[in-house]
């Protein structure tokens, strides 16, 4: 057993080294004057959103780029709340931005993939910028968007995103275990590998979406219109995938307010690994997950052996300072260190998470927008 766990910890390093060593890799890109050319189409899915749709169409609405030059399409999954007299009332405040509403069409067991297809479908313009309805957009949004673009040419586009700042403990951890999937993500790109990337922040080229069918392959997933479009356009376009590391391109958006809600997400997020095409993506939940559950096993152990715990301390001690690394380095671009004061406490609960989500994510039913759902 100590050789495997020497194994993993070691692998584990590794990938996080690695991960760090991208992260390091992806240039960060400043807002510059470059002349609107490209065309946006928005597209917001939303279900029961009407609590938050008001906060996100004002930041739509001072967004700094021509109104000519964009539109907004909100896609309604079958809402029962009341949001039509927010979307009315935008509209005639913002005549001058086009924004339609249309309705969902489920075709598949993924709403969200066909809210997300059948208004691509009604798009107009060249490029679809991607984001939720609990989200708030930034000011120059579409214009660093349009910059990258023109500089970089890319085909598709990933952008961070981080949470509106709270100050409570399952914040913190939210928050905490947030920024490293961003870190994460950012470092995969950075290798050449990316394996993750978040649909409240997307931005990809409308001929290459149908070019690859869109998400034809994957709508048995409910979840991951995200991961799996960055996939398969990964698959046949390697270098036309990037990350915009940008301060001015960060999307907002709100943390789970329950223990509950946020459990069931993470099982959500999660129960779509197995059905990753990406070997390294699949190594690197492996090596996490295992990591993980041999420090709870370590742990355990330890109260009956004694001796384990030097092993249990090392062990912990390099992940705690490798993590830490990373976890830093992407809070203080994303501008959110108040959770950084936490992080040793998190940093010890954390494994239990890892391996509950995991395990539970093989065999329990996920709620999502009060549908329940099983992968």
């Amino acid at each position: 057993m100590i050789y495997f766990l020497i194994f993993i910890t070691t692998i584990y390093f590794a990938l996080i080294a690695l991960l760090i060593i991208g992260y390091n890799k992806v240039e960060t890109t400043c807002i510059k004057n470059t002349t609107p050319k490209n065309t946006f189409s928005i597209v917001i899915p939303f279900r029961n959103e009407a609590h938050n749709l008001p906060n996100l169409l004002h930041s739509l609405a001072i967004i700094n780029y021509p109104k000519n030059l964009f539109e907004i399409i909100l896609v309604n999954d079958y809402s029962t709340d009341n949001f039509k007299p927010i979307i009315t009332n935008f509209k005639m405040k913002h005549t001058s931005i086009n924004l339609k509403l249309i309705n969902n069409h489920i075709k598949s067991n993924s709403p969200k993939k066909d809210a997300i297809t059948t208004a691509i479908a009604q798009s107009n313009y060249e490029w679809i910028v991607t984001t939720d309805a609990d989200c708030i957009a930034p000011t120059n949004w579409l214009s660093m968007f349009n910059h990258y673009i023109l500089e970089k040419k890319p085909l598709f586009i990933s952008a961070p995103v981080k949470f509106i700042e709270q100050d409570f403990f399952l914040f913190h951890f939210q928050n905490l275990n947030f920024i490293s999937l961003m870190g994460s993500t950012i470092g995969g790109f950075g290798i050449k590998k990316p394996f993750m990337c978040n649909g409240a922040n997307l931005c990809y080229n409308k001929v290459t979406f149908n070019q690859i069918d869109g998400f034809k392959g994957n709508t048995e997933i409910p979840s991951g219109d995200d991961v799996f479009l960055l996939e398969k356009i990964h698959t046949l376009f390697p270098h036309k995938t990037l990350f915009l590391k940008s301060t001015d391109s960060i999307v907002q958006t709100n943390a789970e307010n329950s223990l509950k809600s946020f459990i069931n997400q993470q099982i959500r997020w999660a129960s779509k690994t197995k059905a990753y095409k990406s070997t390294f993506t699949k190594l690197i939940g492996i090596i996490i997950f295992l990591l993980n559950f041999l420090l709870i096993l370590l742990l355990i152990t330890s109260i009956i052996k004694p001796f384990i715990w030097k092993y249990l301390f090392v062990v912990f001690f390099l992940k705690f300072c490798i993590d830490f690394i990373l976890i830093y380095k992407t809070s203080v671009f994303l501008k959110t260190q108040k959770s950084i004061k936490y992080y040793h406490v998190i940093s010890l609960l954390h494994p239990f998470f890892i391996v509950f989500t995991g395990v539970f994510s093989l065999f329990k039913n996920y709620e999502w927008k009060g549908r329940v759902f099983k992968y």
